[in-house]
């Protein structure tokens, strides 16, 4: 089966540049497809310092829904916003004032992987990091979902003048310009014992899929690496639940997909309520799961109650969780070409986003009007 691989390189234009990001995209840009992706051929998506978030969210949204396996290639930087100190992606307008609107949440990333399997989903990451943005990583580390490999180094920003190299994702560019890709845990083995020195006192992520948590205290002269830490679920099961589920809906099995899911959701239900955030998390793969089935109005309506219980548990309005629940809500209402349908969701939609007027601007202003066109057409 294709694979699909996303190429990724973004940093601030002028004097917040840390890495000199679009820098590595000729030589990763000289690899084979096939190579890049570890399959037999590839689709590959190109994204050099790019504008808007939202424009790498749709192709981010696009490689996700790909169905054979997807390879990401990021390289960049990372800062926190200043409002809920949340690591972001820097686009090319970022500023440290204007991070919540111009850099993409880290979180997106998470939240397009999470329903694929971690068998067939990796992240390659060259990141580099400013002060608070280094602090936050080294104790928190960099979530990137249950299901996704994670492999490369976040480095704390360089004491020198002008950006940094890319070095690692370069050093990674060039053994696959060998024209073999061995398996992710030994290409980054590989890369970081050909570059010591550049990645001394980095944060070395090497996450086959798992929790990553610190394997130990940072220090700034040497590196850690972040192991795998297999969390338990309250019964074991003989197989991966996300990479069954996503093999139903390769094989455009829909319905089984949800059935499966529907019954993990009512397990958690039953077993930590339904505000509970392993009941929400399977909410939110039946709501994702719908929308590959192509139903807007069932993905729709999920995301709806999603985001309604999360605030009724006390979420903040803008916290990542409910503002991705949203924004989905949002996204899949614009996909219902049912008007008697668009207008029933219509109302819940906007009384949202009065509550949650998430990222995007003007995001309340466009449901209101597009609802009032669905009205006068009554």
């Amino acid at each position: 089966m294709p694979g699909t691989v996303l190429l990724l390189a973004a940093a601030p234009l002028g004097r917040g540049r840390l890495v000199d990001a679009a820098g590595v995209l000729p030589v990763l840009a000289a690899v084979a497809p096939a190579v890049l992706s570890g399959t037999g051929t590839a689709n590959v998506i190109e994204l050099v310092d790019p504008l808007e978030p939202q424009a790498v969210l749709t192709r981010l949204r696009a490689a996700a829904a790909s169905p054979g396996p997807l390879t990401v290639y990021v390289t960049g930087q990372v800062q926190l916003d200043r409002r809920q100190h949340q690591p972001h992606l820097a686009l090319a307008r970022t500023t440290p004032a204007t991070v919540r609107y111009t850099a993409l949440p880290w979180h997106w990333i998470r939240e397009e992987l999470r329903l694929r399997s971690a068998r067939d989903t990796a992240l390659v990451v060259d990141l580099h990091a400013d002060a608070e943005a280094w602090r936050y990583v080294a104790e928190h580390g960099l979530d990137s979902g249950r299901n996704t490999a994670v492999y490369g180094r976040i480095a704390p920003a360089a004491g020198r003048r002008g950006p940094a190299e890319p070095a690692y994702m370069k050093t990674v560019a060039t053994l696959l310009r060998s024209g073999h890709r061995p398996p992710l845990d030994a290409l980054h083995q590989q890369a970081v014992d050909r570059i010591p020195q550049e990645t001394k006192g980095n944060l070395l992520l090497a996450d086959a899929g798992g929790y990553a948590v610190p394997a130990s205290p940072v220090s700034p002269a040497s590196s850690t690496t972040f192991t795998t830490v297999t969390a338990p679920l309250p019964s074991p099961r003989p197989e991966d639940p996300h990479a069954a589920i996503s093999d139903a809906v390769r094989a455009g099995r829909h319905a089984e997909a949800d059935g499966m899911a529907a019954r993990y959701e009512a397990e958690a239900v039953r077993g930590y309520g339904a505000a509970s955030e392993q009941a929400l998390h399977w909410s939110e793969v039946r709501a994702d799961l719908a929308m590959f089935a192509g139903d807007p109005v069932r993905s729709c309506r999920a995301w709806l109650t999603v985001a309604e219980t999360r605030l009724a548990a006390g979420q903040a309005v803008d916290a990542p969780a409910v503002e991705a629940a949203v924004d989905r809500a949002h996204h899949q209402w614009t996909r219902i070409k049912d008007t008697a349908r668009a207008r029933e969701l219509g109302p819940a939609l906007a009384e949202l986003r009065l509550r949650v007027p998430g990222r995007r601007h003007g995001a309340l202003e466009s449901v209101q009007r597009e609802l009032g066109r669905l009205q006068a057409a009554q």
